[in-house]
């Protein structure tokens, strides 16, 4: 976990590939009480840290996430997720590029939860929500390109999956089609922006993720220009 802005109402941290975000059923750690520990040692706070979970990252995708500090912060910032004022974009390896190497994609998924999957169709099904991003192809090497993916809604799986459905599985992401895992059990998928109107003093946030050391990630980046 690295802080990459806070301030009294939120805290924006880099989460590592294999951090959970809140608490499950395996008993780890969430990232969510590393964040509160870090806060109540930083600032020295007695008793309870008060830390509002308003969006998550799957726990083999790296990035960044948002969490309140405040429940004020807490309840303007799931007004804005639900209604779509929180840009954020994505970056993705993965294999093959997609044709056109820019463009939109809608599906409508189907999540199926004893799988924890999510299944794309060209049109409406029943259980199905519908599922835009854009996208964006940064760079191109041999078996690998780099994908700039900006989401309009917020689907389970939404960038695996529709990138999957379109060819281009994401590196290491066994469960929608690549070949085969990383050794370190991610998959190639980093929360890589976000921008926001910040919730109380109405400034504009805009933050950006370092990449992660993988030597792949460097590469790309360096390809990207970034």
């Amino acid at each position: 976990m690295i802080p990459v802005y806070e301030d009294n109402h939120i805290i924006i941290v880099y989460k590592e590939s294999g951090e959970i975000v809140q608490g499950d059923k395996t008993g780890d750690t969430p990232l969510s009480d590393t964040v509160k520990d870090y806060i109540k040692q930083k600032y020295h706070k007695p008793g309870n840290v008060f830390l509002g979970v308003v969006h998550r990252l799957d726990r083999p995708v790296a990035g960044l996430v948002l969490f309140a500090r405040t429940s004020k912060a807490l309840s303007r910032l799931n007004d804005m997720f639900r209604e779509g004022q929180v840009h954020k974009e994505y970056w993705a390896i993965t294999a093959n590029t997609p044709t056109p190497p820019d463009g939109t994609l809608r599906h409508w998924l189907v999540r199926r939860e004893q799988q924890n999957k999510s299944y794309a169709y060209n049109k409406q099904v029943k259980g199905a929500k519908e599922a835009l991003l854009h996208y964006h192809t940064l760079a191109r090497a041999d078996r690998y390109s780099l994908i700039e993916v900006t989401l309009m809604t917020g689907r389970h799986h939404q960038i695996r999956c529709q990138l999957a459905t379109i060819g281009c599985p994401i590196r290491g992401d066994l469960k929608y089609g690549a070949p085969r895992s990383n050794p370190d059990g991610s998959i190639s998928l980093l929360s890589h922006h976000i921008r926001f109107t910040h919730p109380v003093s109405g400034k504009t946030i805009d933050v950006y993720s370092p990449l992660p050391q993988e030597r792949l990630w460097q590469e790309m980046g360096q390809l990207a220009g970034k």
